[in-house]
């Protein structure tokens, strides 16, 4: 070996040790990598962070904010709520939930997909007194097999398709990836609904108190369209039993009924008073096609009190006009005025000494002073009497409110109100969700078109959902994983480096001397295990990232077709199951379901080996080697 190659097979072992060490974080260590690569001479100084421009790079970006948009817009809950089964059998039901997973992680960000169903998982568990563990393991294999099938559904392909291309063989086009993923995606989901999910090990400890919320009461209008109008509340407690939620009031032409006659029959313009937490709001909400009353913009405040508080917000904007004008803005926040507000939800705490304590929102006249809506409170497990604008708050309440974060935060500041944590609280918009997914939708067929490379379809997705508003402005730079961006863009040199070197193929020549012995089958099943076993212990991307030039080499060496073997890897590095390390989405369920680091090779073995059972024969049939 030449001192070349050895200086980057050297750094290459280190930077594995490290990743399986764990100590530090993985964007922190192939940053090392590559710093360590310009220092030795192996990569140009002007060629280091050339990464960051990668088109793998920038589509794992642009995927990850257009994934938002579907979550925070309520798109995802409508073919939840479609497409789950409310009363069927354990079997039928994790069927249903890993298929749907499968599905949206082809599609979107998995780790955004599992986030999204965990709470459906959850509830499903519930109802079916099974440890959620049994639940949510299986719905976090059915997302991380989901990922195998297009080319935006998982960072590893996206990595390989950049590596081809940087190759001299161009990029993979969206659905290379379908006939293998599909097929291994298939045989997983319907391994994991006959028997996997019996594997699970019961860890009944755990529980779900790391999703448990306070209930909140809300009011929600009965639209004209709604399917609830002409049912009476008797048919409806069973479907909001469901969702963990239930009717306890209804209020009709302005009177509240309180405990209404279960025969009572719902009619349109109705307002429902609810009970449910925070994270079920947004599924009630979907499921019947209900509006929050106090969220209705169109709505005005009709207290007496209205008239002095517009006195006194019109002073306020003339004080807030002067201000503006006797300190000129900066030419970036020039025009925010004309700009539409955006609008957030906040859970406030109010606390002893609060201004809040004793007063009501109609007292307050948060909409007309404030610009805020209060949307839901939640009293320590107390039932509420009394409408939302007319209830008096008390220290210890919670307050989900809706408004501008700006008036949001002043409004806490003021009142002695505590911000909570955020929560993952969302409230359907149909609008931004037939917009998200139609600007999903554009982007997904202008890169299968071949029309635009996939890079530049999804960043001009973003572009189109942040002019039409379905993700925040605000926001869009928060719902990139920089972490990963900063580990894809350290580690694209290094693998150059290995491909440039000549080191990439000295590891494929002693993989093929010593364990494959020339044969070109066997080397690709070496690969494909290689590369599934170091997925557990470290990231899948920097797997992938680490292992695509070794297998070119190997295949240049046997003068094969070289799809064959980085498609071999693009599986493979997404097929983490064995360990909670191996894959996000693995440790995202660690807490919730009380795994201990042991219990993932149960369902996690069998599954290995039954997708290289799957992807082997598929791999040679749909890219033959000497194709």
């Amino acid at each position: 070996m030449t001192l070349d190659q050895t200086l980057i097979l050297c750094i290459l072992l280190v930077t594995i040790g490290l990743f399986l060490w764990g100590r530090w974080r993985h964007d922190m260590v192939a940053t090392g990598a590559m710093l360590a690569c310009v220092f030795t001479g192996l990569v140009n100084p002007s060629d280091a962070f050339a990464g960051f421009g990668h088109t793998a790079v920038v589509t794992v970006a642009c995927v990850l904010v257009l994934s938002s948009a579907l979550q925070s817009s309520g798109a995802v809950d409508v073919l939840t709520t479609t497409l789950l089964p409310a009363k069927a059998g354990p079997m039928l039901s994790i069927a249903a939930l890993t298929a749907l997973a499968a599905f949206l992680s082809g599609f979107m960000n998995n780790v955004g997909a599992l986030a999204l169903l965990m709470p459906v998982a959850i509830q499903v568990a519930s109802r079916l007194s099974l440890a959620p563990g049994q639940v949510l393991m299986p719905l976090a294999f059915g997302s991380i097999l989901g990922g195998t099938t297009t080319l935006i559904g998982t960072p590893p392909n996206l990595i390989i398709s950049g590596f081809r291309d940087s190759a001299g063989l161009g990029t993979f086009a969206m659905f290379d990836f379908t006939p293998v993923g599909v097929g291994v995606t298939v045989v997983g989901v319907v391994f994991i609904a006959l028997l996997g999910w019996r594997l699970v090990p019961v860890r009944e400890k755990a529980g779900i108190e790391g999703f448990e919320t306070e209930a909140y009461m809300t009011e929600a209008r009965v639209p004209e369209e709604s399917k609830l109008a002409g049912k009476s509340l008797r048919e409806l407690d069973t479907e909001f039993d469901e969702l963990d939620a239930q009717i306890i009031g209804l209020v009709r032409n302005e009177v509240r009924m309180m405990a209404p006659s279960a025969a009572r029959v719902v009619r349109a313009n109705d307002i429902l008073v609810i009970e449910t937490d925070a994270e079920r709001l947004a599924d009630v909400l979907s499921r019947f096609g209900l509006v929050l009353e106090e969220a209705q913009s169109n709505q005005v405040d009709d207290e007496s009190q209205a008239d002095d508080a517009d006195g006194q917000s019109l002073a306020a904007e003339k004080r807030r006009k002067s201000l503006v004008q006797d300190n000129p803005t900066d030419p970036a926040e020039e025009g925010s005025a004309d700009r539409p507000e955006e609008f957030v939800l906040q859970e406030l705490a109010v606390l002893p000494t609060s201004e809040l304590v004793n007063r009501s929102a109609s007292d307050l006249l948060l909409r007309t002073r404030y610009g805020i809506n209060l949307l839901a409170v939640s009293r320590q497990g107390q039932r509420l009497t009394t409408r939302l604008r007319t209830l008096r708050l008390r220290a210890g309440d919670l307050l989900l409110l809706q408004g501008p974060s700006e008036a949001l935060g002043g409004f806490a500041g003021a009142m002695g109100a505590v911000p909570l944590a955020q929560r993952n609280v969302r409230i359907p918009d149909k609008r931004n969700a037939v917009l998200s997914s139609v600007i999903m939708g554009l982007a997904v067929l202008s890169a299968a078109s071949g029309w635009v490379s996939a890079a530049i379809a999804f960043a001009a997705g973003v572009l189109a959902s942040m002019v039409f508003r379905t993700v925040s402005l605000r926001s869009v730079y928060e719902q990139v994983d920089w972490p990963v961006i900063v580990l894809l863009a350290m580690l694209l040199p290094v693998a150059g480096a290995m491909q440039s070197t000549g080191a990439a193929g000295v590891v494929a020549g002693f993989l093929l001397d010593h364990l494959a012995r020339g044969d070109a089958v066997v080397a690709l099943v070496v690969v494909f295990v290689t590369t599934m076993l170091l997925t557990d212990l470290m990231n899948n991307a920097a797997t992938a990232a680490v292992l695509a030039p070794i297998a070119l080499g190997a295949a240049q060496q046997l003068g094969v077709n070289p799809d064959t073997f980085l498609m071999a890897v693009a599986i493979g590095a997404s097929c983490a199951f064995m360990t909670p390390i191996g894959h996000q989405n693995n440790t995202l369920i660690l807490g919730p379901s009380g795994f201990r680091f042991g219990d993932y090779w149960r369902m996690g073995l069998p599954l290995d080996i039954l997708v290289i059972a799957t992807a082997v024969p598929l791999l040679l049939w749909v890219w033959p080697l000497k194709g």
